[in-house]
């Protein structure tokens, strides 16, 4: 355990304070240090750092448990490729997903396979385009793209919608899919070809020695103190004292005690358990696309990692449940509705006033930012903002 006054004195010696160590957080810290030379205190209140890419290596089966869920690494950006690949090596995975549905699995993302498997057909690309086309045409929508689901059925026609989309929709977010915007459903690539990967990035793999290694090599620098199971507020009242700038990674709203009312937030629950068998599923991730199944994907992590060797006949498999998130729990989505997005306006003309304290991250800016784009948001800030305050 941290002691106040090893937490304390390390505060009064920082230039940069950082709250939280997801990927955002980390690379301030990463570049205040290594490049400004400036010492730099993490403060996590989870017992380990990573935010929700964290993962950890079972003792019994050799195999990384992602404790959040999958991670898969994947960008266009080069140099956000170029920035990490000084941390650790990557593996060249392509990930590829399937949805259960009816019992039957499959391809995901939508693509040529998944449209003539739901059809029963053997089209080829423009055949396939066609009969997506014409049953759009002939359901006469009268709906504008406003919202996700009137942009899903624009887009793939209501048979792959109710198929594949509404149920799995309606479970990850416990919102119709009318009330959801329609950027939700632009994340969704659908493809009229046979290509199977999940992402289409420049860039795409998984740290080769696990992401633990990634982590720890990103705070190596002496300049930089991490205190985990350390909660920022215990010690907001002497760090608002301090001649030092404060980045602030966790929910904004919490930051300024709710004063507008919570932004919603969604957050997962998971079960997890190790088998006596070899494969259970033969894939990383199953979405679970019907709404009579409770949870929303199924999670086998052995093949996340092909390449290394594990306990034979064991494997580790992971239920993931979606739900609205508390003041209690993990926050990891922002719902973003149209009251969330009039609550945090105001939440922003507060963070505008604070002279000291920045935000940033997914829960810091209450944005959908995938590891890479946390990663690239972190750089920019570093330079368009930090560099002047410390230099």
């Amino acid at each position: 355990m941290n002691s106040s006054s090893e937490i304390l004195s390390s505060l009064n010696l920082s230039k940069v304070i950082v709250v939280g160590s997801g990927f955002y957080g980390l690379t301030i810290a990463n570049l205040v240090a290594t490049q400004l030379k400036l010492p730099v205190t993490i403060l996590e209140v989870r017992p380990m750092i990573g935010g929700n890419a964290y993962a950890y290596f079972d003792s019994e089966t050799g195999i990384e448990v992602h404790k959040y869920g999958t991670h898969l690494f994947h960008t266009s950006n080069k140099r956000v490729w170029d920035y990490v690949n000084k941390f650790s090596e990557f593996t060249s995975y392509q990930h590829k997903v399937f949805t259960r549905h009816n019992g039957q699995l499959f391809t995901l993302p939508i693509n040529l396979s998944t449209i003539n498997s739901i059809y029963s057909q053997n089209l080829d690309p423009q055949s396939a385009k066609n009969l997506i086309d014409s049953e759009i045409k002939a359901s006469k929508l009268s709906v504008g793209s406003e919202s996700f689901e009137s942009k899903a059925l624009e887009t793939i026609g209501t048979k792959l919608y109710e198929s594949f989309i509404r149920g799995y929709t309606q479970k990850q977010w416990q919102t119709d899919p009318k009330q959801l915007p329609s950027f939700v459903f632009s994340r969704l690539p659908v493809r009229f070809n046979l290509n199977q990967n999940y992402f289409d990035d420049t860039y795409q793999g998984l740290p080769s020695s696990g992401y633990e290694s990634l982590f720890k090599n990103m705070i190596k620098s002496p300049l930089i103190k991490v205190f985990c199971d350390t909660d920022y507020f215990e010690f907001a009242g002497h760090i608002a004292n301090l001649n030092t700038l404060l980045v602030f990674t966790g929910p904004i709203d919490r930051y300024f005690g709710n004063k507008f009312g919570s932004l919603t937030w969604r957050t997962l629950d998971f079960e997890i358990e190790t088998l006596e068998i070899e494969d259970f599923q033969g894939t990383s991730v199953i979405n679970e696309a019907d709404l009579d199944v409770p949870f929303t994907r199924t999670h086998e992590f052995k093949h996340l990692h092909p390449e290394w060797s594990y306990t034979p006949n064991k494997t580790i498999v992971m239920r993931e449940f979606s739900r609205f998130a508390s003041n209690d729990d993990d926050a990891y989505y922002p719902v973003n509705t149209s009251d969330d997005r009039l609550k945090l306006s105001s939440y922003r003309e507060l963070a505008k006033l604070e002279k000291s304290t920045f935000f940033g991250g997914r829960l810091g800016s209450y944005q959908y930012l995938d590891m890479h784009m946390a990663i690239a948001s972190a750089m920019n800030f570093f330079e368009n903002e930090l560099l002047k305050r410390l230099t």
